[in-house]
């Protein structure tokens, strides 16, 4: 059996060109934790149906707009500031913890709209990762192809 999200997705995003591959998605818009998920359910050979494609998105693209994005924002605005001020560094440390938190969290809840849906046998197809990209996947056409190969690669 498959790991929980949050297992899995630690071990994937560690793979090569992962982390970049996702980085690249996200600038273009792409919700990388409904990325993650998709990779998962992917792999756990989870049907794919577009209805469901479109539950992901409402439970992960507001939990990104109104949780998630408010503290990256904030880190990432804090960024320069912090190189030369010790405390001010430390405490955007603490907000990159908080957010790590925060996409953990709505790994966990992806999980569990997720985790009862019929699995099929079936090898990896991708149609989950590439329907929850959206744009990102014409925009970042390679940094998709990466996350594609990665998610069929995974013994």
């Amino acid at each position: 059996m498959l790991s929980d999200l949050w297992s899995f997705t630690l071990d994937f995003y560690a793979r090569p060109g992962v982390e970049q591959a996702c980085l690249n998605l996200q600038a273009n818009g792409a919700n990388v934790c409904a990325l993650l998920c998709g990779v998962w359910m992917d792999r756990r050979g989870v049907q794919f149906d577009p209805e469901r494609a479109r539950q992901i998105g409402q439970l992960a693209d507001p939990w990104h707009e109104q949780v998630v994005g408010p503290l990256r924002d904030i880190r990432t605005r804090w960024k320069a500031d912090a190189t030369g001020d010790e405390e001010l560094k430390a405490l955007r440390d603490r907000l990159k913890t908080l957010e790590l938190d925060a996409e953990r969290e709505l790994l966990v809840r992806l999980q569990r709209l997720t985790e009862d849906w019929p699995q099929r046998d079936a090898q990896p197809t991708g149609v989950w990762l590439e329907a929850l990209a959206g744009g990102a996947a014409q925009a970042s056409p390679d940094a998709l192809h990466i996350l594609l190969r990665a998610g069929t690669d995974i013994a």
